[in-house]
């Protein structure tokens, strides 16, 4: 396929330094999930009426695991020695991503804003990021060209906001789970400036003017309680806006990605699947009632998923079975998208 004007390969130093580095994230990823779940907690003896009982306590539940013998006591020691190595590999290779960093940056492999970074780790950390919410505007195309092993141009990237998708359609416990703070509050862990405008708001901004957005499709009300769904009741948190004709951008399946921040550290992505952004986006170019410019980048940001699509990312299919939850006409139009992506549509006289 020819070179698609809008993005670059990355080069062999590149590609096999973000490579190294997406390795040694995902294998801190799978010692941390050791330490939160088989590691999760500790174990400790107890005496009960003169008998002494292993116990293993998980935040503040405390489970008796039997009175001491040569097996609780094995228990006990292969837990004490798995947590431990479970740490020691945690920390260790997070020192090695902290060394890969400056690397990173010298490589310009850093893409991801830093403020977009420290958002998506937080909701990654609360088990927010994927099941629940998504990254649905320009900043996806991070998510897409790491994927790809490419750099899109860096007029398809500016923006000063990220938006965040919340499917209605999964289940979602979001005003219990984050109490008692809400999605603000996770906000201000990262920036104290964080404020929304009023009551009831879907943005909120930092002193920087840098915007946090989380929208849903029309139609789909969490709460059963208002035109709009909050994350977190009696406290000032945002609500999700809901916007039209936005449905098969929300709920389309996810995709995942290892990109770089700014600053050289890598960080897990969760997007709209890049087929559906790419609809949305060529949709979106053809509104007569959207601005001008923003229809040009619209169609611009469609174009160059498209060409990903018909090259580094054609593994995912065009099929009707793939794009069912597309309106036709949008499937067609990224078909053609795709097609001309690849140079298989023949010049126009």
């Amino acid at each position: 396929m020819d070179k698609d004007p809008e993005f670059n390969p990355l080069d062999a130093e590149q590609a096999r330094q973000a490579v190294d580095c997406r390795q040694v994230f995902d294998a801190m990823r799978m010692a941390e999930a050791d330490l939160s779940r088989r590691f999760a907690g500790s174990m400790a003896w107890k005496t009960v009426s003169g008998q002494d009982y292993l116990y293993r306590r998980r935040g503040k539940v405390e489970k008796s695991l039997g009175p001491r013998s040569l097996e609780t006591e094995a228990m006990e020691a292969a837990f004490r020695a798995g947590k431990t190595r479970a740490e020691d590999m945690a920390q260790g290779l997070r020192a090695r991503l902290e060394r890969m960093a400056p690397v990173n940056v010298a490589l310009r492999l850093g893409r991801v804003p830093n403020v977009v970074a420290r958002v998506l780790r937080r909701l990654d950390e609360r088990g927010l990021l994927g099941p629940r919410i998504a990254v649905v505007g320009t900043n996806a195309l991070f998510a897409y060209e790491a994927a790809a092993g490419v750099q899109f141009k860096s007029g398809l990237l500016a923006t000063v906001d990220v938006d965040l998708a919340l499917d209605a359609r999964r289940s979602l416990t979001l005003a219990t789970e984050m109490q008692p703070e809400g999605l603000l509050g996770l906000l201000r862990e990262i920036d104290r400036s964080f404020a929304i405008r009023r009551d009831g708001d879907f943005r909120a901004v930092n002193r920087d003017g840098f915007m946090v957005d989380l929208i849903t499709a029309a139609g789909r009300d969490l709460r059963r309680r208002s035109p709009r769904a909050r994350l977190s009741r009696d406290v000032e948190d945002l609500e999700a806006a809901e916007i039209g004709k936005l449905q098969w951008l929300v709920e389309a399946p996810r995709f995942t990605a290892v990109a770089i921040a700014e600053n050289g550290l890598p960080v897990r992505m969760v997007a709209a699947d890049p087929r559906f952004f790419a609809a949305h986006k060529l949709w979106l170019a053809e509104q007569e009632d959207r601005e001008p410019e923003k229809r040009g980048r619209d169609r611009l940001q469609g174009e160059a998923v498209a060409g990903l699509l018909a090259g580094a990312l054609s593994s995912l299919p065009l099929d009707d079975a793939s794009l069912s939850q597309l309106p036709a006409a949008l499937a067609v139009a990224l078909r053609e998208a795709v097609d001309r992506g690849s140079g298989t549509v023949p010049p126009e006289w």
